[in-house]
């Protein structure tokens, strides 16, 4: 179907952060019909923190969200550093990741998710329908011409729609995933996070304890305090944790034994700061492998954690989700203004997205690589923080940070533009 003559229907499934972005990019498309769908029943934002990186920022400026979120609402460290690096049974700081020449709009954060929900949502113009569980999608080749894929959505509550391109913003276990790609399995990676609150005047009372964004790392597991602000800090820990039973990727209360038991060979700082953790939740996390594309059938298109389920592997997952909805909707634009049809457009985001995700699960290999190579030599405790923090946490993979995919879009669509002009001279 032309997206030049008939106006383009189109469904975000999820208003976390990847729906919300995608509803501020499409909304003033004038081709285009908008609707946006929520499961749950309130909108509200769970979790504990998130970072803004660069190129969120970067993102949030082009949205015009940068504006909505407040000095008071955001943490910075006060020596500019984005991360400390520490051995978690010394407390010796080992690295300190600096952010040399970044725009000091830019520079890295840490605020509660429920900051940036609010910020996205008051530049959605367009209603949100909640209590809307998508459970069924099935195509419909014959209603509109032969060059269009239009889909019907169907919701556990009994609405349904036809649309003409469904994006699937609905995270890790994303049901417009399993849609598209039917094969595609979700497994739990070995490894467990603890997630919780703790009163910021108990940790900041602790002497020497640092008011910064900061790891304290053992061989492979971790803890992680950052302040929150209003009075709070967050604690979340990661640790291999065998599958011993179901696991599940939502919160589950850990009891204070299993909590403490992973960071036993920590040192004293660790352990007072574990000490003060109450109503822990633990989150099993679930990834998948690379998806080869994440489009399908010229009528789906996956953004955020459903086109990478990655469990959070960098920290930025908000600042990916937001750069998928930016190239979405100019990949659609641009195949509107172009006259092509929205395949064409579709695919195209897909060159310029799926490409970086592949380089994300490089990056991800070599961390397995690390891992096998740390149960080889068979580190002692010091050594394997040594290890791990030389060759999983140094700043090689800091591009991802700085990634300008607005440059990189501009690029791709001359390339892309002047391809076909190539091809048509040659009709």
């Amino acid at each position: 179907m032309s997206t030049t003559n008939t106006r383009l229907r189109v469904a975000i499934i999820g208003a976390g952060p990847a729906g919300l972005s995608a509803a501020i990019n499409f909304q003033d498309l004038p081709f285009v019909d908008l609707q946006v769908y929520e499961q749950a029943s309130v909108l509200r934002e769970i979790g504990t923190g998130l970072n803004l990186q660069p190129n969120t920022w970067r993102m949030l400026d082009y949205m015009g969200v940068s504006d909505n979120i407040k000095p008071d609402d955001i943490f910075r460290a006060a020596d500019g550093h984005a991360v400390q690096h520490r051995n978690g049974k010394t407390g010796e700081l080992v690295e300190s990741i600096g952010q040399g020449d970044t725009h000091p709009n830019h520079l890295h954060a840490r605020c509660f998710r429920s900051v940036l929900q609010r910020s996205l949502l008051a530049n959605v113009k367009v209603p949100i329908r909640l209590n809307s569980r998508l459970v069924r999608i099935t195509s419909n080749p014959t209603t509109t011409p032969s060059n269009s894929n239009p889909l019907t959505l169907h919701f556990q509550n009994g609405h349904t729609t036809e649309v003409d391109l469904v994006i699937g913003a609905d995270g890790v276990r994303s049901i417009v995933r399993s849609f598209a790609f039917p094969e595609y399995k979700l497994m739990y990676s070995g490894k467990t996070s603890y997630r919780g609150l703790i009163p910021s005047e108990k940790l900041l009372a602790i002497p020497g304890f640092p008011d910064a964004v900061t790891f304290w790392h053992g061989p492979k597991d971790w803890v992680y305090t950052c302040n929150l602000r209003h009075g709070l800090l967050e604690l979340t820990c990661m640790a291999e944790v065998p599958n011993d039973g179901d696991k599940v990727s939502w919160g589950e209360m850990a009891t204070e034994e299993e909590f403490r038991r992973p960071w036993k060979d920590f040192g004293p700082m660790v352990q007072e700061i574990l000490s003060h953790a109450t109503d822990i939740q633990r989150f099993a996390l679930f990834a998948g492998a690379r998806l080869e594309n994440i489009v399908a059938g010229g009528s789906v298109a996956l953004i955020g954690d459903a086109s990478h389920p990655l469990s959070g592997a960098f920290g930025a997952g908000a600042a990916f989700a937001f750069e998928d909805s930016f190239v979405l909707s100019r990949a659609v634009t641009w195949a509107h203004e172009r006259k092509h049809n929205i395949a064409r457009g579709l695919d195209l985001y897909d060159r310029v997205r799926s490409p970086h995700y592949a380089a994300m699960y490089d990056i991800l290999a070599g961390f397995g690589r690390s891992d096998a190579e740390l149960d080889a030599l068979g580190l002692g405790f010091e050594e394997g923080v040594a290890h791990s923090i030389r060759n999983k946490w140094n700043e090689s993979f800091g591009w991802l940070y700085g990634y300008d995919v607005q440059q990189v879009w501009e690029k791709a669509v001359k390339e892309e533009d002047e391809r076909l002009r190539g091809v048509e001279a040659h009709l």
